[in-house]
């Protein structure tokens, strides 16, 4: 099968099981294609977590789940040595691998522990690699780290440290769904207990599919003009004062050049995902919230003003103005 037939397999299984948000599935696709991490923030029962297994049953994968809670330790994440006696006094240390080492890491309201087990993932995220007692342990060539987090109960937890954030390739915020797709959720979840749980999948997409995909991603071409823009909506995110009074009062602290990189990247999956062998404008707009989102510092007179980090971005697509 073609990749991006795969890759349309899976797209059309996951929006079968999560009725409504199809811009949240996409995003999980883009995600995935671009080889990153993604943390999904929305209310309670808006379907994070079912978006997240849906997507596992969907392709080869195995896929782990770690709830994060208040006592969680690191080595819960990442597991570690464990002494196997041999008799006669004599024994070795092995190492057990923690959840961690799979393809799909769900990591469940990952807000909820502290920041030295948040940190444990780190490592993982960025260099795809686990490291205890000295000893380094590489993780899967397939994997990726799907957060999630709630955005309202605050009590009892730890707000993300600016390097983990920023280490999250997209910030996926999810809404409501409409009322007439809550009506298809209310019909599929009583099928669902009429029939017995079962995967929607009737064929696992192989790993292979998606390796294929970021072949043929790696060579979407993105023009000077595209790659200038990019930089163009990051460096405005540095130097508002140069966009008007309301950025200038508005942004406090600006985008890293991960931001540069993630827009980059995303950018080229949607082009590959509409059937495009280049990069347009459009498809930085369309993702351009989701990758700058969490990489931004709203100032006290943003929050006086009523102003969210979606409406910052807005202003800066409006101000800044595509090369060529």
């Amino acid at each position: 099968m073609p990749a991006r037939d795969a890759i349309h397999q899976i797209s059309t299984e996951v929006n079968a099981s999560v009725i409504g948000q199809e811009r949240v599935v996409e995003r999980l696709i883009i995600a995935l294609l671009a080889d990153g991490n993604v943390l999904l923030e929305g209310l309670p029962g808006l379907a994070k977590t079912r978006a997240i297994k849906s997507l596992s049953r969907s392709l080869e994968s195995e896929f782990s789940r770690i709830q994060f809670t208040p006592d969680l330790l690191p080595s819960d994440v990442t597991g570690g040595e464990i002494y196997l006696s041999q008799g006669a006094g004599a024994g070795t240390f092995q190492f057990r691998q923690g959840p961690v080492f799979g393809n799909l890491i769900l990591a469940d309201e990952i807000n909820r522990a502290p920041a030295k087990v948040q940190s444990a993932l780190l490592e993982a995220m960025e260099e795809r690699q686990v490291t205890v007692s000295g000893k380094r342990y590489k993780l899967p060539d397939l994997f990726m780290v799907l957060a999630t987090q709630n955005p309202i109960e605050q009590e009892g937890t730890y707000p993300l440290p600016e390097a983990q954030m920023d280490r999250f390739l997209m910030h996926v915020r999810i809404d409501y769904p409409s009322d007439t797709d809550e009506v298809k959720v209310l019909q599929l979840v009583r099928g669902e207990q009429q029939q017995g749980r079962q995967d929607s999948a009737r064929e696992k997409v192989p790993q292979k599919a998606v390796f294929e995909a970021r072949g043929e991603i790696d060579k979407i071409v993105s023009v000077a003009a595209v790659e200038s823009y990019i930089v163009a909506l990051v460096a405005a995110t540095r130097r508002p004062a140069g966009f008007g009074d309301n950025l200038k009062k508005w942004i406090s602290i600006g985008a890293s050049p991960r931001g540069s990189l993630a827009l980059d990247r995303c950018s080229r999956v949607h082009a590959w995902l509409r059937g495009r062998d280049h990069v347009l404008p459009s498809d930085v707009q369309v993702i351009v919230h989701d990758c700058l989102r969490h990489r931004i510092s709203l100032s006290y007179q943003a929050s006086a003003d009523g102003v969210g980090k979606d409406q910052v971005i807005d202003e800066i697509v409006q101000q800044v103005a595509v090369a060529g």
